[in-house]
């Protein structure tokens, strides 16, 4: 697994570990550099891994993406080239690549079906990560036609809870959110400010959701992990994993804001950018395979405070059974 210590690959190794998997297989970037082509070889030549998720990557909110657009696309593009080439040339029998909804154009109709992949224009505030994302998706597709292999992309909707980046500058706009709201309680603030307008609709899925997800996707039987995949037709090997609902950025706050029991006013900053106006996916793809999300958003995000509280305190990690290179 690339990427185990992140929101995803932390969520990852508890559903694995939860449905009894013993040789999991991670490296920390200390360990293993996936930008780097010589390691990343070097690590399938020793630990010859059958499955991969592939989770690592270098993520972050409109913030981060407008800062560090050459970091966005260009690690992005070297981790996924180094993992896939390589899980190739060693006989993997899967694949999973960890995408975003932000892969999909900017004014996509509503719900997002995966037949809508490079149908228009991206939305600009993220357009490098979603380009390389969308580079590694056509490369699993590529090797899926050339090749016969088994690799696709799951394309969650925005996902957050245990283990989530509170980074001013990394953090999307749940864990943004419970930071802002939980620093102006405790400073006595009577006001939050929060970006944009508060008018764009976003879709959320707890972490361990869009895990339960990618685990079920990786144990298909062949017969329907092709069917759901359309091995025959001219849609990329994608599967989107969202709730099913959306909610205003405005409705949003004021979860959190009831989440952490801030009293005071919440006020909206028309001068920052809003991102896209909409992102709702359709999954009925994994749908009709009977799996659905479990966690929901109240409880998701009160799960993710306590979480968040818990930074204040003394942590250990608990590696389990999981081997570490």
């Amino acid at each position: 697994m690339a990427g185990h210590r992140g929101l995803v690959g932390s969520a990852l190794s508890r559903s694995l570990k939860a449905n009894g998997y013993k040789n999991i297989v991670t490296c920390t970037h200390a360990n293993l550099d996936l930008t780097d082509q010589v390691a990343t070889e070097a690590f399938f030549v020793t630990e010859k891994p059958e499955f991969v998720f592939l989770a690592a990557a270098k993520v972050g909110g409109i913030l981060a993406n407008n800062i560090y657009p050459a970091d966005f696309i260009s690690i992005n593009l070297a981790i996924q080239n180094n993992v896939i080439q390589a899980a190739h040339r060693h006989g993997v029998k899967r694949l999973l690549l960890l995408g975003s909804s932000c892969i999909y154009p900017r004014d996509c109709p509503q719900p997002i079906k995966e037949e809508y992949f490079l149908s228009g224009p991206l939305e600009p505030t993220n357009r490098p990560y979603a380009i390389a994302k969308i580079a590694g998706i056509e490369q699993c597709w590529s090797y899926n036609r050339q090749y016969g292999t088994q690799f696709f992309a799951v394309m969650p909707t925005n996902t957050y809870g245990l283990g989530d980046s509170y980074d001013p500058i990394k953090a999307h706009v749940i864990p943004a959110l419970i930071r802002k709201f939980h620093e102006a309680k405790i400073q006595g603030s009577n006001e939050v400010v929060v970006w944009g307008t508060g008018t764009p609709k976003r879709e959320f899925l707890y972490c361990d959701d869009l895990a339960d997800a990618s685990v079920f996707l990786m144990n298909l039987t062949n017969e329907s992990f092709n069917s759901i995949l359309k091995a025959q037709s001219l849609i990329p090997p994608i599967i989107n994993i969202g709730s099913g609902k959306d909610i205003t950025i405005r409705e949003l706050a004021e979860i959190v804001k009831q989440v952490i029991g801030f009293e005071g006013k919440i006020i909206f900053d028309p001068s920052k950018p809003d991102g896209t106006p909409r992102k709702l996916l359709d999954s009925t793809s994994i749908n009709k395979l009977d799996w659905i999300p479990k966690v929901g958003l109240l409880e998701g995000i009160s799960k993710s405070y306590e979480d968040f509280l818990k930074l204040f305190l003394p942590l250990s990690q608990d590696m389990g059974t999981t081997h570490e290179c």
